[in-house]
């Protein structure tokens, strides 16, 4: 059992710095898997893989370590005025812009997720979409080199421009290895937005998208008639915990890293990862 455990921090660790860096944490997971393999069930790895996210979406929804909290009070849409609670300006028009950029993926993904797991959830599709964003990475940063945003906060996010940024992030509900924070902020950059607000709003697109996700997979998991271990379920509660201490640290990397710096890095990692995919896994 303390093998197992070792795993599930393993696989915690790399969800949480996965997760949130625009480099697929399903690209990372699938070779975790291929050479750490966790001793439980086929249908509850399906669900395992995903509600562990759940722990890096709450680093970015609620609190962290020492009592900092990252995005919560952007998140969070109401405030006390006059010892009752009340909307904070601005904060019904953003989450009417997140639900707008949520809603194509979450269609794309009740309708079709288990024909695209069946697609394209294989290591050689997986492999391509590392390389194809990769290379988009390299190309629209050196496309947008020089040029001013138009949009430096989320406040400035148009209607339009969010449904444009929704409509990148079924690029990676279709194609696994895409990474859904890798296609929103190219399609975020590629209308203006500058990094840093790119890199912020595609944490706070993550909340609805992967809590749904994940309550869809434990839907079908249930459904399924498997009952859950005792053993899958310390796995469980031990990968969602690390994924969280996790991605508190590297979400706090990312946007500091981002003022100064530009996305190509990720995309020549992206590359080379996908290139060892190829030749490992194929």
């Amino acid at each position: 059992m303390l093998i197992e455990i070792l795993k599930a921090v393993l696989f915690g660790i790399v969800e949480g710095i996965t997760e949130w860096l625009p480099i697929s944490s399903t690209g990372h997971m699938i070779l975790v898997d291929q050479f750490v393999h966790l001793n439980v069930s086929a249908d509850f790895y399906k669900m395992f893989e995903v509600v562990i996210q759940l722990g890096a979406i709450m680093a970015g929804g609620g609190g962290g370590v020492g009592g900092v909290v990252l995005f919560w009070n952007k998140l969070w849409p109401f405030h006390m005025k006059n010892e009752k609670p009340a909307w904070k300006d601005g904060a019904l028009s953003m989450w009417l812009k997140i639900i707008v950029a949520v809603i194509p993926a979450a269609i794309i993904g009740v309708l079709f997720d288990d024909k695209i797991d069946e697609l394209f959830y294989h290591p050689v599709p997986v492999a391509i979409a590392l390389i194809v964003v990769g290379v988009l990475f390299i190309v629209v940063e050196t496309i947008m080199k020089g040029k001013k945003p138009s949009i430096r906060n989320i406040g400035q996010i148009t209607y339009k421009a969010a449904v444009i940024i929704g409509l990148f992030q079924v690029l990676a509900a279709v194609f696994p290895g895409t990474s859904r924070s890798g296609a929103t902020i190219i399609g975020a950059l590629l209308i203006g937005v500058s990094r840093a607000t790119a890199a912020e709003f595609t944490f706070f697109l993550a909340v609805p998208v992967m809590f749904g996700a994940s309550l869809l997979k434990v839907i079908k998991y249930i459904a399924a008639g498997v009952a859950m271990t005792g053993s899958e379920f310390v796995i469980l509660v031990i990968g969602t915990l690390v994924a969280f201490i996790v991605s508190v640290f590297v979400i706090k990397f990312l946007m500091s890293y981002i003022k100064k710096h530009d996305f190509k890095v990720f995309g020549w990692y992206r590359i080379v990862l996908g290139i060892l995919v190829l030749l490992i896994l194929r």
